[in-house]
């Protein structure tokens, strides 16, 4: 899914377009124990209650796609009965009216979700009518020919609010304030099935984590059973992995800035499909290659590869590019430099020593200070 197909399932979110036909939810506490079972129809709730829910699951499809919101895939098997996608396929066909399939899919979260507070399993069903667009890119809302029947599940903790002093309005007093439970912003998520081309597709789902570092391996891998995939940070560390183990001794800083270069023109002529836009092993070794890397070097490549990303795994451009800023970093220095022009900066050797260069043709701030060059 990309930006724009996860704004459209968002703006159902509202009582304008409230396509949500039914909730369910269970609380646990931090011994791992169901301590509540509820469920019913959604447009049954007060008002109050339901615009706080639609806080939670617009949070829960929030974020960055490839940071905090991940594209997974269902592997074949998966999809066999028995598997984690065709337990999902039987909970979302039962619009959550199957008490045992919801009892069921409680006890997997438990058992699987490392989270040793208390916190509340939410799930919703919605069926949305998808308007038809126009060649132009208008909606047609009379011209739908697809219905999207989907679940959401958002996992938000629950703690207790801070002691403090309130003041009682009835009694005209300060007093001990009560202090309650409260649901937080989810932490953890997904959207079954995925919402791409504007129209379901069973082969894979929209996972969310509010920390990106954090994506609850073992929940992924034992509930939802999906391909595993790199959290940003991981995509960033692998791919210095590459630079490191391919150029070794040559990856100098003239390199290093032509492959930042580079990186950012991609992303500029990819701009509209960012979301997806990722480089495989051939992507990869075409860009080193025109950054200026030595053929020789490429040798070691392919295997250098494998071993940080894995064979046939994608990097996300926007995961491993950094078009806001461009570091030089030493143990005692720290540059930032415009990442439009780094250029200005270069290694040069003076009086023997290595000496990075900046010219200064303009005026130099030091703490606020101007000073004189």
């Amino acid at each position: 899914m990309n930006k724009k197909e996860i704004l459209e399932i968002r703006k159902q979110f509202s009582p304008q377009n409230c396509a949500i036909t039914r909730i369910c939810g269970c609380y646990v506490d931090g011994d791992k124990e169901k301590k509540l079972e509820f469920k019913e129809a959604f447009l049954s709730l007060p008002e109050e209650e339901e615009f706080k829910y639609f806080d939670i699951f617009k949070k829960t499809l929030s974020g960055t796609v490839g940071k905090n919101l991940l594209n997974m895939g269902f592997p074949l098997d998966q999809e066999f009965k028995g598997g984690t996608q065709d337990f999902l396929l039987q909970l979302k066909n039962s619009k959550l009216t199957d008490d045992i399939l919801l009892s069921e899919f409680y006890d997997k979260v438990v058992e699987s979700y490392d989270f040793g507070e208390h916190y509340l399993i939410l799930l919703i069903h919605a069926a949305y009518d998808v308007p038809g667009r126009a060649s132009d890119g208008m909606e047609m809302f009379d011209a739908s020919d697809t219905v999207y029947d989907f679940i959401l599940c958002s996992i938000c903790p629950v703690s207790l609010s801070k002691a403090g002093l309130c003041y009682n309005a009835e009694k005209n007093a300060i007093e001990d304030r009560i202090r309650d439970w409260i649901v937080g912003e989810p932490a953890t998520g997904f959207l079954f099935p995925a919402f791409n081309d504007r129209s379901s597709d069973l082969h894979n789902l929209l996972y969310y984590s509010k920390k990106p570092e954090e994506l609850q391996d073992y929940f992924v891998e034992q509930v939802l059973g999906c391909n595993e995939v790199m959290s940003a940070g991981t995509q960033k560390d692998s791919f210095h992995t590459i630079l490191s183990d391919t150029l070794g001794e040559s990856c100098n800083y003239e390199i290093v800035k032509s492959i930042h270069e580079n990186l950012n023109e991609m992303i500029e002529e990819n701009k509209e499909s960012l979301d997806s836009f990722a480089l495989d092993k051939k992507d990869m070794r075409r860009l080193l290659s025109v950054s200026g890397v030595a053929e020789e070097n490429l040798e070691s490549f392919d295997k250098d590869y494998d071993e940080a990303v894995g064979e046939k795994s994608t990097l996300l451009v926007s995961n491993i590019a950094s078009t806001r800023k461009f570091n030089i970093k030493t143990p005692e220095i720290v540059i930032n430099v415009n990442p439009e022009r780094a250029d200005l900066v270069e290694i040069r050797e003076i009086d023997g020593r290595k000496c990075l260069v900046i010219p200064v043709d303009s005026e130099v701030e030091v703490n606020g200070i101007n000073v004189k060059s």
